[in-house]
C-alpha cells in the first residue's frame, strides 16, 4: 500500500469513527427533520378538522404496521383501519385548532418519537365548543428519505369517546 492509499485510508476510517462517535450530530439533524414532521402533522389535523382529509394521508405512512389510539378510543392496527377511523373524525368536522406544546424529542437514525401534549379545542356534536387538553405520543419512520406517521397515541376525550 503507497502512503497516499494510506493517508486516503485513514482520512475515510476517521470521518466514519467520528460519525459513530458523535451520535449527537445525527441526532439533532434527526431531531430537528422529527419536530418538521410534527408540525406537518398538527397541520394536517387541522386541516382534518375542517373535513379535509389529504394532508393526513401525506404524513402517515400506509403499512400494515401503523398504530393509532385516539381521542376517540380504540386501538386502530394498519393502515386500512387508521384510515377508516381519520374518515370518520374528518366527516364530523369539528373545527377548531389543537397545537403541540412542551415537545420532547427522542430520534434515532430512522425511529423517532415526539411526546407533547396538546392543547386547543374543538366543537362537539351539540355545537359547543370543547377545550382540548390531552397527552400524546407520536412515532414517525423515515421511509424512503421521508419521516412518515408510524403511531398516534392520546388521551381519550370524553366527548368524542365511544
Amino acid at each position: 500500500m503507497n502512503k497516499t492509499t494510506t493517508w486516503i485510508l485513514a482520512a475515510i476510517l476517521g470521518l466514519v469513527g467520528f460519525s459513530v462517535a458523535n451520535p449527537a450530530r445525527a441526532a439533532g439533524k434527526n431531531d430537528q427533520a422529527a419536530l418538521a414532521a410534527t408540525a406537518q402533522f398538527y397541520a394536517a389535523l387541522n386541516q382534518m378538522f375542517t373535513g379535509d382529509l389529504g394532508p393526513m394521508k401525506e404524513v402517515w405512512s400506509h403499512a400494515d404496521d401503523v398504530t393509532y389510539m385516539g381521542p376517540t378510543g380504540g386501538f386502530d392496527k394498519g393502515w386500512s383501519q387508521v384510515l377508516k377511523n381519520w374518515e370518520s373524525q374528518a366527516a364530523m368536522k369539528l373545527g377548531g385548532k389543537v397545537e403541540a406544546v412542551d415537545m420532547r424529542v427522542t430520534a434515532g437514525g430512522d425511529i423517532a418519537v415526539v411526546s407533547d401534549y396538546e392543547h386547543g379545542e374543538n366543537t362537539n356534536a351539540k355545537g359547543e365548543v370543547q377545550k382540548v387538553s390531552i397527552r400524546a405520543t407520536n412515532i414517525f419512520r423515515k421511509e424512503d428519505g421521508k419521516w412518515k406517521m408510524i403511531g398516534h397515541h392520546t388521551d381519550l376525550l370524553p366527548y368524542l369517546a365511544k
